[in-house]
């Protein structure tokens, strides 16, 4: 099989490409794989690390001003012939989309060239490129069935829940704990607003940060995003904060599973992707919603697990330092309620929408449509 991958921008994107390009290769180790991304998102620095061949092409956004709309339409034409000609060279049998906007001169060029074509929306909600994309599918992957009343062709939709890559299911949170060099007793609180950060929940967490910088037994984790990693070292400098040992700063994790499973709750965005992972490593979490999404399905991401136990659910405008370590003493005082939160996001887990995936893709390539 020879495969391309798109999806980019922010890592809700790219991971759930990276994790179905994986399971291609687990299944079959001589397929060929090549993934195709913009230089604005960033598949430019997560891809190549991941192993996989990478290329760029021409994208842009989508806008409403009509002048706006006219430049989108031209860049996305241009991308579409750049990704045509790679294909007749590569000469893909299947091109993957996960979405965000270089997906759609990449799947486009995928139609034009005859491939297979696939897309994977993540929400609840879809995003305008999967949406636009429908027409150019063969197959469309849901994360959650509810996506599939935003779209207009039910008959290519298969509900597969989220890809997650391997390495989350099998990390074991004692070696994990041991390799961020935790002790056994020390309550970890790992945070993080999204692979770009968010600016909202940065400056709540920025509190949080303060009010547990040198309490003992308890340490806090901060994955700023790169987008504000320099905002907040600025802020700590002009405060003149001594940052102690309990507190850890970073501008972007890539080994995610490693974090999640040594941690002892997890606060973050209810990304899909984010809570997909967060519960296959079993972490109690905090979800607190962007409200600034469409269809606000990140609020519906976050209460499908909040309704199992497997997370508690604090919205934008209730989300303030005082509640957050509220949040934490109440959870450190009380190892059964984690144990139960633990189980109960191991429960809401995805278990194999990476094989159902492949199953689909292998079945079309063999039957046609």
């Amino acid at each position: 099989m020879r495969v391309i991958m798109t999806g980019g921008g922010s890592g809700g994107h790219i991971y759930p490409a990276l994790a179905i390009a994986d399971k291609i290769k687990e299944k079959e180790p001589d397929a060929e794989i090549l993934y195709i991304g913009n230089h604005l998102g960033l598949e430019q620095d997560i891809v190549p690390r991941a192993g996989y061949p990478f290329r760029m092409v021409e994208a842009r956004w989508f806008e409403k001003n009509p002048v706006e709309i006219l430049k989108t339409v031209a860049v996305t034409l241009h991308g579409s012939n750049q990704a045509l000609r790679i294909m007749k060279k590569f000469r893909p049998d299947v091109v993957i989309g996960t979405g965000g906007f270089v997906c759609v001169p990449v799947m486009h060029a995928g139609h034009r060239y005859r491939a297979k074509c696939f897309l994977h929306e993540q929400n609840a909600f879809p995003g305008v490129a999967n949406r636009f994309l429908e027409h150019y599918a063969d197959r469309v992957f849901l994360g959650f069935a509810a996506a599939s009343s935003y779209f207009k062709q039910p008959e290519k939709h298969v509900v597969v829940g989220n890809p997650v890559r391997s390495r989350f299911f099998s990390v074991d949170r004692e070696e994990a704990r041991r390799k961020l060099g935790l002790s056994p007793g020390q309550f970890m609180v790992f945070t993080f607003a999204g692979s770009q950060g968010a600016n909202q929940m940065t400056r709540v967490i920025y509190q949080l940060m303060k009010s547990l910088n040198g309490k003992p037994g308890v340490s806090l984790i901060f994955a700023t995003g790169t987008m504000h990693y320099p905002e907040v070292m600025d802020k700590i400098a002009s405060e003149g904060v001594r940052i102690q040992d309990n507190i850890t700063i970073r501008d972007y994790i890539n080994d995610m599973e490693n974090y999640l499973a040594a941690a002892d709750l997890v606060i973050s965005r209810a990304g899909a992707l984010s809570v997909a992972e967060t519960c296959v490593t079993g972490a109690p979490s905090i979800l607190v919603p962007s409200p600034n999404v469409p269809g606000n399905h990140q609020y519906f991401n976050a209460k499908a697990v909040a309704d199992q136990g497997g997370a508690i659910l604090i919205e934008e405008k209730d989300f303030t330092p005082e509640r957050a370590e509220t949040e934490i003493q109440t959870l450190m005082a009380d190892p059964d309620r984690l144990l139960a939160m633990r189980k109960a996001a191991r429960a809401c887990a995805p278990e194999e929408a990476t094989d159902r995936i492949y199953q689909e893709i292998r079945a079309c390539l063999d039957g046609g449509k």
